[in-house]
C-alpha cells in the first residue's frame, strides 16, 4: 500500500510541477496576476507532494521536521502573489480573456485529476497522507 501511495503522490508532483509551467508562461505572456499566483501554487503542491513522497517511510519526528519545513513552503505562494500584485497596481492592464479562461480550465483538469488519485488513500494511517486529504477536501 505504501509503495502504491509514494507513486501516486511522484505522479501528482510531476503532474503539478508540468502545469506550474503551463500557467507560469501564459501568466507571463498576459500579465495575469492570478494564473501567476495560482501557477505558484501548483509548484508549492508540486514541493509537497515530492517531500510526501520522499518521507512516507520515515519515522515520527522525521516527519514532524518536514511538517515544518511544508508550512514554511505554504508562505511563498502569498509572498510571490503580494509582488506580483503590486506590479500590477503599479502598471493596471487586464489580461487577456481567453487565454485566462482556457488555462483555468487547464488547472481544474489537472486539480481534479489529482484529487480523484489521492482520494483513495484517504484513509491511510500516515499524517502527511492525513494532510494532503485536508488540502484535497478544500478542492472538493
Amino acid at each position: 500500500m505504501l509503495e502504491k501511495l509514494r507513486k501516486v503522490v511522484i505522479v501528482v508532483a510531476i503532474l503539478n510541477v508540468a502545469y506550474f509551467g503551463v500557467e507560469f508562461a501564459v501568466a507571463a505572456a498576459i500579465r495575469s496576476v492570478s494564473l501567476f499566483a495560482d501557477s505558484i501554487d501548483f509548484l508549492e503542491d508540486a514541493s509537497v507532494n515530492l517531500l510526501i513522497a520522499i518521507a512516507l517511510g520515515w519515522s515520527a519526528s522525521s516527519r514532524a521536521r518536514l511538517g515544518m519545513v511544508l508550512a514554511g513552503i505554504l508562505l511563498v505562494p502569498g509572498l510571490a502573489t503580494l509582488w506580483t500584485a503590486w506590479g500590477k497596481f503599479v502598471a493596471p492592464m487586464p489580461p487577456a480573456p481567453l487565454p485566462l479562461s482556457l488555462t483555468g480550465l487547464g488547472a481544474l483538469a489537472i486539480n481534479l485529476s489529482c484529487a480523484f488519485m489521492l482520494a483513495r488513500f484517504r484513509a491511510h494511517s500516515g499524517s502527511l497522507t492525513r494532510a494532503r486529504s485536508c488540502q484535497l477536501e478544500t478542492i472538493q
